[in-house]
């Protein structure tokens, strides 16, 4: 399989239009316009029944101690975990390209509703509703696409991947609640092929020169 897009370029720093928030001028970060960006896949496997996608990044602060404080940053020694970003399956088995902006486009404090995603296809939960969790003003559900918004004071450089997996089911069979790692689990002894773009963000104005 083969993903292109208009919007990511394998390697390079994610849009910050896709971004859930940039550098800000009067405070560390200010909301960006959270836009999904657009995906194109090809040559997928016969047999293929439907497709999923999943962007998450691999470089999340394991402790949150130091996150996001003003004297210091987050060590690159600290281990990381995963969070996702995204997570949209039951796509149909004809389905070949995702518009930009067509799952998301702009901030919905609370999350998203979900997990329909229209046209047969599902939205998972993705890793902000539990970011969230306690805030007031913005704990709720989050489903379907919401961009990078790394600590802005971390000392490393996060890795956004974005994954099309084909399949050999036509609906994922996904136990509980669609968080990615059950997403995950329900994918496997089903991915017939996969193909993926990694694209690069950080909020700390060190890194950004």
């Amino acid at each position: 399989m083969k993903l292109t897009s208009n919007d990511l370029v394998d390697g390079q720093p994610c849009p910050a239009v896709c971004a859930f928030a940039v550098p800000g001028d009067d405070n560390p970060v200010a909301l960006s316009d959270n836009r999904n960006p657009h995906l194109a896949w090809q040559d997928a496997p016969a047999g293929t029944r439907s497709f999923a996608i999943v962007c998450h990044d691999p470089d999340v602060p394991s402790a949150g101690d130091d996150v996001n404080q003003l004297d210091r940053e987050v060590p690159e020694s600290l281990p990381r975990v995963d969070f996702y970003h995204w997570l949209l399956f039951d796509i149909s088995a004809d389905t070949t390209e995702i518009a930009a902006g067509s799952h998301c486009d702009g901030i919905t404090p609370r999350g998203k509703a979900g997990p329909d995603a229209g046209n047969g296809m599902r939205h998972g939960l993705n890793d902000y509703t539990g970011w969230f969790a306690g805030d007031a003003d913005m704990e709720g559900q989050y489903y379907g696409y919401d961009g990078p918004c790394p600590p802005w004071n971390d000392s490393i450089l996060h890795h956004y991947v974005f994954t099309v997996y084909a399949l050999d089911v036509e609906t994922l069979p996904v136990d509980g609640e669609l968080t990615g790692a059950n997403v995950l689990a329900a994918m496997q002894g089903h991915v017939l092929d996969k193909a993926a773009i990694t694209v690069t963000y950080t909020l700390n104005k060190r890194l950004l020169g």
